[in-house]
């Protein structure tokens, strides 16, 4: 009575695992399908050379400029729109600071 009780238990065991497995795989795939089916695009990456370009064009220490944001770009992702300001749409960007605690990012 014993050993087809163990035997039991663990078929459930193995089963409940199985189970987790095929449920963990089936939410992968529901979150990769976009709206109706399809496979979801990947969102555009920015191109940080060019967006830091722009950013940094009329700065007057242009090397320096384009260096820290490259640099913030890579971690942020994003870099604002213009020459300076427009922080509100990238506040990771905006909320990078140096060692010393002053902005980072120009």
């Amino acid at each position: 009575m014993a050993s087809s009780s163990r035997t039991f238990m663990a078929s459930m065991l193995v089963s409940f695992m199985l189970l987790q497995c095929f449920t963990e795989a089936a939410d992968h795939q529901y979150e990769t399908m976009g709206v109706n089916g399809a496979p979801s695009p990947k969102p555009p990456t920015l191109d940080c050379g060019v967006a830091c370009e722009g950013r940094c064009k009329l700065s007057s220490r242009p090397r320096l400029c384009k260096r820290a944001c490259g640099s913030c770009c890579d971690k942020c992702s994003c870099v604002p729109p213009g020459t300076s300001g427009n922080y509100e749409s990238c506040p990771c960007y905006f909320n990078l600071k140096t060692h010393n605690q002053t902005r980072k990012c120009p």
